[in-house]
């Protein structure tokens, strides 16, 4: 393997397809047309003056004065461009294309005529001009200026019975913060671009505030684009969401996939879109689009730039060869920690399945050729692959051994994984609840660090979210609880299902179903996941540590009226928005309530790994995949007795060498066959080297586990050790503690705490260091005993959905299909 460094601006992503989704949807809902010409940029100087003298807008006589002598101004201006309306003069005078400098040429035409013109007075005077209607300057305009004043004085002018009315039904988690003002902004924009009022923006209006890339003006519109639609002003089929829409690309056609990858010869770019317009019909959209990278991306590009010219499938051995040597490795790209990118070449192990695809591509032609001459027989030509090459038994049985290596290795730790996560969500609850409870602008100090709380908040109740460290360096503890619960959630959720990212994803508040065994009448409560790689539903029993996880999950996103709140989330495989459901995995940002993305998810988790220290066997810091929580599961419940079979199922596994593939494990034939021939050695040795116990070595190994009883419990040390701790049961770590004996260590606890207090009276240091270490280890393990004897004591509520919870949503559940069967 080699690597070099590279500098990161040379690194060039492919982002043919980024925004496609915006392209499809304008033309299913093209904005409004904007005209020349309509009554008020058609009329007189006098009459436009008289429109912007009697504007609303409660300002002063001085600023009233101002506008007007703005607007007559920039009215002298724009007479000196051709038009017969103003709206038309406007357009000549290019102001739009210049959206940032446009007062520049107004002020210095003024400067010709002996005019000195301030900045603000022409700028006060477009605006009034705008107000009135006079003039419509283009979205890209008013993307670039972005003025404060302009809301209330579109507002005003044009539709200030429409814009009260969308004020008022904003929801109630967003008054009083910014992002009203953004929303409202991004309507007043388009009632300013466009004309007509608020009741007349149409779905394509919005899309195109999206698509100027303004990451102000967009927020703004997504925002307002939702409380339009929740209003019914669009149609049924209107995008659910704009949410980060413009990054998106749909689904798009197999000409566009192709055409990512700027083929040069022109005949075979058409030959692979027939291919994959043929193939279109029996592939999902992800296996269509992979399909095309391979063919269009992996072979053909890769021989354009290697071989310039090629326009042949017939190709030459040595051109045939040299590509499959260039296919064997891989450039991998990295990103180190001071910001250099480093490049290496590794074996690429997808080399086969490209083979695979290619040969199947001059197969499935040679094919057709027979059934379609005219349209395929020119194409067909002798396959460069041959089936041997894409044999790939060995390259399953390395992959197969490097997973079960990972999972090896990260299946002891994952206890670990699980008590840091818990530690982290507690200590960042304890964080946010101090940062609430503290006066504004006050110093605070909690779990040994010291923050000062703002001065002034505009969140919702007047909750800050964000301090200053000791340092200066701001914090959001308000975001730092949130990836600590998430981080929590999942990896629960992940070591008690095994179920897929995509799955956990799309787990809703229906997904929590109960069922009644016919034997007992007993009512279990199941996991129902939602069809997502095989495209088969399954249920899974919710364990009570399950129960608890799901329950603190539903308890943090119900919303006011108690439901979980509906949104839609978007298929990042099938290239869909999906209808909207009450996920389970949302979470309320930019006053939107709004799925978790996987990346926000794979954030959390690399959180957790990095504060939990564990390396892997080369010294780095240890590494999870979310599928290798999968592996560690199937493991786990094989390893612990549950039959193979039976762990297919749950995993939900068409096949089941794919459930033992999955399973870190030694066959149980290898393992009994071992045992088999130990035995059989053991009976050719002499049979004094298996000698009977002798009573004193049993009274001593008995007498090992009489010595592990103690006051507080018991030692979990092992037989044939000695205590390393010289009987510091305290602060031992294989110390188990017995729910009967807490009294007695909360008195060991105050009376540690007692003799530290003495040893700090007389000056004992080292006294108050040993003591120190004893009282903090007597402190965690109450804790821990408290925290095991509050899970036991409480009620767990899974937030099972009632036949009226269910009926006032109009969404039916398995539930009640399960009533009305019986």
């Amino acid at each position: 393997m080699t690597s070099r460094t590279i500098e990161p601006s040379k690194l060039l992503l492919n982002r043919a397809l980024s925004g496609g989704e915006v392209t499809v949807l304008l033309q299913k809902f093209p904005p409004r047309i904007r005209p020349t010409s309509w009554p008020e940029t058609a009329a007189n100087r006098e009459r436009v003056l008289l429109r912007v003298q009697r504007l609303p807008g409660g300002v002063s006589d001085s600023a009233r004065a101002i506008r007007a002598v703005g607007a007559r101004f920039v009215l002298s201006w724009l007479e000196t461009f051709p038009g017969q309306t103003w709206q038309q003069r406007w357009q000549a005078a290019g102001a739009d294309m210049a959206a940032g400098t446009w007062h520049e040429p107004v002020m210095e035409w003024g400067r010709s005529v002996g005019r000195k013109p301030s900045s603000a007075m022409v700028r006060t005077g477009l605006l009034a001009l705008i107000s009135a209607d006079v003039v419509r300057p283009a979205p890209l305009w008013f993307a670039a200026n972005t003025s404060r004043y302009g809301r209330p004085a579109i507002a005003a002018g044009r539709d200030p019975e429409g814009f009260a009315q969308l004020e008022a039904e904003v929801p109630e988690s967003v008054r009083g913060t910014r992002y009203v003002s953004d929303g409202l902004k991004a309507v007043a924009q388009i009632v300013g671009s466009y004309g007509g009022k608020v009741r007349d923006i149409v779905v394509g209006d919005f899309l195109v505030q999206v698509q100027l890339g303004k990451s102000e003006t967009a927020r703004g519109a997504r925002l307002a684009y939702s409380w339009l639609r929740e209003q019914g002003q669009f149609p049924s089929d209107a995008p659910s969401t704009l949410l980060m829409i413009e990054h998106r690309t749909g689904q798009v056609g197999p000409a566009e996939l192709v055409d990512r990858y700027n083929l040069k010869c022109q005949p075979i770019r058409d030959l692979m879109v027939a291919y994959l317009s043929e193939r279109q019909p029996a592939l999902d959209y992800n296996s269509l689009k992979r399909l095309s990278s391979l063919l269009a991306k992996n072979f053909w590009a890769d021989l354009e730039q290697h071989h310039p010219g090629i326009d042949s499938l017939h190709l030459p051995l040595d051109v045939s060869e040299a590509w499959k040597v260039r296919l064997a490795t891989k450039t991998v790209r990295r990103r180190q920690a001071d910001g250099t990118v480093t490049e290496s070449v590794e074996p690429r192990s997808s080399a086969v399945s490209v083979k695979l695809q290619v040969r199947a591509f001059y197969l499935d032609i040679a094919q057709w050729a027979l059934d379609e001459p005219e349209r395929w027989g020119q194409w067909a030509a002798p396959v460069p692959i041959s089936e041997g090459e894409c044999y790939d038994k060995k390259l399953e049985k390395q992959q197969k051994s490097r997973k079960d290596q990972r999972t090896r290795e990260r299946l002891p730790v994952l206890p670990t994984l699980v008590r840091v996560a818990e530690r982290r969500l507690r200590e960042a609850r304890l964080r946010l609840e101090a940062l609430h409870a503290a006066a504004r602008g006050a110093t605070f100090t909690v779990l040994g660090e010291t923050f000062t709380a703002p001065r002034l908040t505009n969140r919702p109740e007047g909750r800050p979210a964000s301090v200053r460290d000791e340092h200066g360096r701001r914090r959001l503890l308000a975001t730092e609880e949130k990836i600590a619960f998430w981080a929590w959630a999942t990896i629960e959720i992940f070591r008690h299902t095994g179920i897929r990212i995509e799955e956990l994803r799309e787990l809703g508040h229906h997904s929590i179903i109960s069922y009644k065994l016919p034997s007992t009448g007993q009512v279990v409560p199941l996991l129902q996941i939602a069809p997502s790689k095989t495209d088969q539903e399954r249920l899974l029993l919710i364990s009570p540590e399950l129960a608890d996880v799901l329950s603190a999950i539903v308890s943090r996103v119900r919303g006011p009226q108690g439901s979980v709140p509906l949104v839609s989330s978007y298929d990042q495989h099938e290239g869909v928005w999906n209808p909207p459901m009450p996920l389970l995995y949302q979470w309320h940002v930019s006053s939107q309530n709004r799925p978790l993305a996987e990346s926000t998810i794979r954030k959390a988790i690399n959180q957790t790994l990095e504060a939990t220290g564990l390396t892997d066997s080369a010294g780095k810091p240890l590494t999870f995949q979310l599928h290798d929580f999968r592996r560690i599961f199937i493991t786990d419940a094989i390893l612990n007795g549950l039959p193979p079979h039976i762990a297919q199922v749950v995993a939900g596994h068409n096949n089941i060498n794919s459930t033992m593939g999955y399973a870190a494990i030694y066959p149980v034939d290898a393992i009994e066959s071992h045992r088999a021939f130990i035995a059989r050695r053991r009976a050719l040795r002499p049979v004094e080297e298996y000698r009977a116990v002798t009573p004193e070595e049993w009274n001593d190994f008995l007498g090992h586990f009489e010595k592990r009883k103690l006051a507080l419990g018991s030692c979990g040390r092992a037989y044939g050790t000695d205590c390393v701790h010289e009987h510091a049961c305290v602060r031992c770590p294989v110390l188990i503690v017995d729910f009967g004996e807490m009294p007695r260590l909360v008195e060991i606890r105050d009376n540690l705490a007692d003799r530290i207090s003495e040893a700090q009276r007389e000056g004992w240091l080292g006294e108050v260091e040993g003591l120190s270490t004893s009282l903090a280890a007597a402190e965690e393990k109450i804790a821990e005993i408290t925290a095991r004897q509050g899970r036991k004591a409480s009620p767990i509520f899974l937030g099972v959905p009632t036949l009226q919870q269910v009926t006032a949503r109009s969404v039916s559940s398995p539930e009640d299909s399960l009533r009305r069967t019986t």
